[in-house]
């Protein structure tokens, strides 16, 4: 018989990974928490407004469609007319109703020069709103 030491197997030795489930467990909760409460922490003013007959919507503005073809005469819906006929039926145009949106077609051919007298004389009329009218190109139709 020996008396000796008796050999020992090693323990089981400490864990030094963390455990990650947990935590994407608690991040996953937090983030559905926030999901749920940002609307509501966005509109968190009540208002009770009051109402009045004069806070009706009123009627939307109108428009008129101004067109220059490649040949630089101008047409005012759909009816040609000169660069003087032009200015005085935009001049009552713009009495009548100086909200009124002119929404200008110029052909691409046009020069630049006829386009800017157009657009004067839409402009010492009193339209102040005028829209240019194009088309998308035909990749992204």
């Amino acid at each position: 018989m020996s008396f000796g030491r008796l050999e020992r197997t090693p323990g089981p030795q400490p864990m030094s990974d963390i455990n990650m489930t947990p935590l994407v467990d608690v991040m996953l909760v937090l983030v559905v928490i926030f999901i749920l409460t940002a609307p509501l922490m966005a509109s968190s003013i009540r208002l009770d407004l009051p109402r009045t007959e004069g806070a009706t919507p009123g009627a939307a503005p109108q428009s008129i469609t101004l067109v220059v073809d490649a040949t630089g005469q101008a047409f005012l819906e759909d009816q040609p007319l000169s660069q003087a006929a032009l200015a005085e039926r935009l001049q009552r145009i713009g009495a009548a109703r100086p909200d009124t949106e002119v929404q200008l077609r110029a052909d691409a051919a046009v020069p630049y020069g006829r386009v800017v007298e157009v657009m004067g004389a839409a402009h010492s009329a009193g339209l102040q709103r005028i829209g240019f009218i194009a088309e998308q190109p035909a990749a992204a139709r």
